[in-house]
């Protein structure tokens, strides 16, 4: 079975991959431009700068590229979201434009004349696409914290043994496992974030309100982590109603999903 680790270097590697892409796909956008410089290149990128586009394929590339930043290298996070939009525009200037000017077509002349040509976001565009590849030797680099990512092989295998016990039957057994992998894995969460809870023994319901309270979960995640909290309850607590198949299910494939999707 594969490893979470093979996994995200597999899929991380892809991404880079795209990412470069995207660069030639610029390049190509604006061809006319820096044909003298294209003309010296080898065929192989020649062709690789023909067959590329960037604005209708970008967007995807940043969506997923956030969410690694965002999970991987949380420090350079502002960084990479400050190419693609600039927070605090007094002025239109070479400066504060941006990638997110450059999709919708925003450009500044003076009469014919650019005030500065829209080909400056490809210097933004590449530092997006350093912070990303920088990632990659991360994964080798005995610096680089991997806990959560060993971690996350962790949980997949108790969700697993939980999913086994609730095939045999065992449906408070299982709940209970999730419960589990829900609450350290939403201790993680907080102590990454550096977010603190008071309360000396904290629920998944106390680790739940903290993280929508700091806006790390919207609200229609913190209704449904709220729900596998209280099916948690009724395998741990309540012994006047017993655990259905069914909420069993809800609350495997709703661990899942928290594991997967919360970081």
């Amino acid at each position: 079975m594969e490893s979470n680790i093979s996994k995200y270097q597999k899929d991380l590697k892809s991404l880079v991959q795209q990412g470069l892409n995207l660069y030639y796909g610029l390049i190509n956008e604006f061809y006319d431009e820096f044909k003298s410089e294209i003309a010296k290149l080898d065929d192989d990128t020649k062709e690789l700068i023909k067959k590329n586009t960037f604005k209708n394929r970008y967007n995807s590339w940043y969506n997923e590229s956030l969410s690694v930043i965002k999970q991987l290298m949380p420090e350079r996070l502002e960084d990479f979201v400050a190419y693609y939009k600039c927070p605090r525009r007094k002025e239109f200037s070479y400066d504060t434009y941006s990638i997110s000017d450059y999709l919708v077509g925003l450009i500044a002349k003076r009469g014919d004349e650019y005030v500065f040509r829209p080909s400056s976001i490809i210097t933004k565009y590449k530092q997006q696409y350093e912070i990303l590849k920088s990632l990659e030797t991360r994964f080798d680099s005995s610096l680089y914290d991997i806990k959560q990512l060993l971690q996350a092989d962790i949980f997949d295998s108790e969700v697993d043994a939980a999913r086994e016990l609730n095939r045999k039957g065992f449906l408070r057994a299982a709940g209970a496992i999730c419960g589990v992998v829900i609450e350290k894995h939403l201790y993680e969460i907080c102590s990454q974030r550096g977010i603190k809870i008071n309360k000396k023994n904290p629920t998944i319901n106390d680790y739940n309100q903290v993280l929508k309270d700091n806006n790390v979960i919207d609200i229609p995640m913190w209704r449904f982590v709220q729900r596998l909290g209280d099916i948690r309850n009724i395998c741990d607590h309540n012994k006047t109603e017993e655990p259905t198949d069914e909420i069993i299910n809800d609350l495997i494939s709703g661990t899942e999903k928290v594991i997967k999707t919360i970081f």
